[in-house]
């Protein structure tokens, strides 16, 4: 099966006519998106956009052999003149299936957020699924396990639909997720492909074609990552944004719990609130076991309470039992968490403080403590595939 991407674009485009915001002003060249539009094997087109017939001549394509036009949005999508030649727009309701006399046959999956979905299976069995913008796939529980070659989906702007095709097989490691219906929420580019590769997923330009089965620009997710940060940079965030396009996410709270501290408790029940619903929460400090056993996708937040508790059992507070020990001690259980990360078999993703780049603390424990931080973190990212730097919202590569 041969798809060719007429358009990537949320339905208004790329950049938004009018729109002063900076990914607009700088969403040029393969960043100019049209709204998203799909050529099936010349014979079958996804959502009918303006300019249709422009496009497919651009891509080296005609639309002179389409047999079927279906729309795909909650409502019809953007306003268009049917090209002449082309038959009417038209909509499968939701359950039942098309079948053309070109050997596709095409079955309409009802969303969570209206519109259609459409799961397209070749004449070769190649299959391939398409969501509107803003949608997800509804009721997929209990449906048996259908692996689809393309997934071509709002993955921006719903990561939880990804995670629903992931839960019940319909993603595998070899399909290849394309991005579509692109807006101005995430700057074109590097950042862009960065947050769609940590997804599984992938961006290509307006004009594309890709060839059902063909897997070999499916980017591999890291496997262990580290996110480091100042407060407030956006280090969770940023964690939790790697994590939430994949299903039964454990989340690993390090803090604990904190009796009569209401500001504590506002700032755990703001991070509870942002993460998806089907994540479970745990909140323990005793790590290595977690990674030492198989199970899903980890998000530990974080390594820096972790140590804190590390050197509250070892007595690294007071200089004498620093000195008689608990230096000694401190080094082995940082040892026996990053041989644990080295050793897991889990996706990992980890977040800690980034100190020391400016004042050095008046007290030498807080000195200690700077330290001993500095010394896991370089530790713990040796350890990665992906390590991560966040200033001001912003994510630095600094591995990976």
């Amino acid at each position: 099966m041969e798809v060719t991407l007429l358009g990537t674009g949320a339905p208004a485009g790329l950049p938004r006519l009018d729109c002063p915001c900076a990914v607009c002003a700088t969403a040029l060249g393969p960043d100019t998106r049209a709204a998203t539009a799909l050529l099936v094997d010349g014979t079958l087109l996804l959502d009918l956009t303006p300019g249709a017939a422009f496009a497919a001549a651009r891509s080296g394509h005609s639309l002179s052999g389409v047999r079927q036009v279906l729309l795909s949005h909650p409502h019809d999508g953007p306003a268009v003149e049917v090209p002449a030649g082309l038959p009417q727009p038209g909509r499968v309701p939701d359950g039942r299936e098309l079948a053309l006399l070109t050997g596709h046959r095409v079955r309409a999956v009802a969303m969570d957020a209206g519109g259609t979905g459409y799961a397209v299976t070749g004449p070769d069995g190649q299959r391939l699924l398409y969501l509107p913008p803003g949608g997800a796939p509804a009721g997929l529980e209990g449906v048996p396990a259908e692996t689809y070659q393309i997934v071509l989906a709002d993955v921006v702007g719903r990561p939880d639909a990804l995670a629903r095709l992931r839960a019940v097989g319909s993603v595998g490691p070899t399909t290849d997720v394309v991005a579509v219906h692109l807006d101005h929420d995430v700057p074109q580019g590097p950042e862009l492909r960065r947050r769609l590769a940590a997804a599984g997923a992938r961006a290509v330009p307006d004009g594309t074609t890709l060839l059902a089965g063909v897997y070999e620009d499916v980017p591999d997710v890291p496997r262990r990552t580290l996110v480091l940060g100042g407060a407030r940079s956006g280090k969770s965030v940023e964690a939790e944004r790697r994590l939430e396009s994949f299903p039964e996410v454990l989340y690993v709270a390090t803090g604990g719990t904190r009796g009569g501290d209401t500001e504590w408790a506002d700032r755990v029940a703001v991070h509870r609130e942002r993460r998806p619903g089907s994540w479970r929460t745990t909140e323990t400090t005793d790590l290595v076991p977690l990674l030492t056993v198989d199970g899903p996708p980890v998000l530990i937040d974080c390594l820096s309470l972790w140590l804190t508790d590390a050197m509250d059992a070892v007595g690294a507070w007071d200089d004498a039992e620093w000195a008689g020990g608990g230096e000694k001690a401190l080094r082995e259980r940082v040892r026996e968490l990053t041989e644990a990360v080295r050793a897991t078999r889990r996706t990992v993703v980890a977040v800690s403080n980034e100190v020391g780049s400016g004042i050095v603390p008046a007290t030498a424990s807080g000195r200690r403590y700077r330290d001993e931080l500095g010394r896991l973190n370089s530790a713990f990212a040796t350890e990665c595939e992906q390590v991560l730097l966040v200033v001001a919202g912003q994510a630095v590569v600094l591995r990976g």
